[in-house]
């Protein structure tokens, strides 16, 4: 465990580990003419495509987590570089749906080669990708990501039990 990592709180230790990841893939996917938040759009819509879905920029914005705004200026970007075609949905007139051209998903393939080799780094001391303690650590995030977070609900349990 790091220095001093028992006195700070685990909201800190996870932004340290959000920002430690979101740096080392962004230096990682750099040489393919990537930034992290394109590679999470285009590795997000790969896995996608592979389903058989063709999803709308919402769609992908809801399942990264990122701001549909944002999905919409990535992806304008990663169409301009030729990675991605957008098209109109044929069900619905306002909605953009998404897919990968043959040169983005290459991009996209060489990319997760990286992302993956650094995920092992990054496991490794919890035993690896395959080990029993990373499975029950995706669990714990995947509980901690399902918590709906208001920010503007105050009464604690700690307030509650003052009252």
């Amino acid at each position: 465990m790091s220095k001093g990592s028992e006195k700070v709180s685990p909201g800190f230790l996870v932004w340290r580990l959000s920002t430690k990841w979101r740096v080392a893939v962004d230096r990682a996917v750099t040489p393919l003419g990537l930034t992290h938040a394109q590679y999470a759009l285009v590795a997000s819509l790969y896995g996608m495509q592979r389903r058989g879905e063709r999803p709308s920029q919402r769609r992908l914005a809801d399942h990264t987590g990122l701001e549909p705004l944002y999905v919409s200026k990535l992806a304008r970007s990663l169409e301009t570089a030729g990675l991605l075609e957008r098209t109109r949905d044929p069900r619905d007139p306002r909605a953009v749906q998404l897919a990968l051209t043959e040169q983005g998903r290459e991009r996209t393939q060489q990319a997760i080669k990286v992302v993956q080799g650094l995920l092992q780094q990054l496991l490794a001391p919890l035993g690896g990708l395959d080990s029993a303690r990373t499975r029950e650590f995706t669990r714990d995030l995947a509980t901690l990501l399902d918590v709906p977070l208001d920010p503007l609900a105050t009464d604690t349990e700690s307030d509650k039990e003052q009252s």
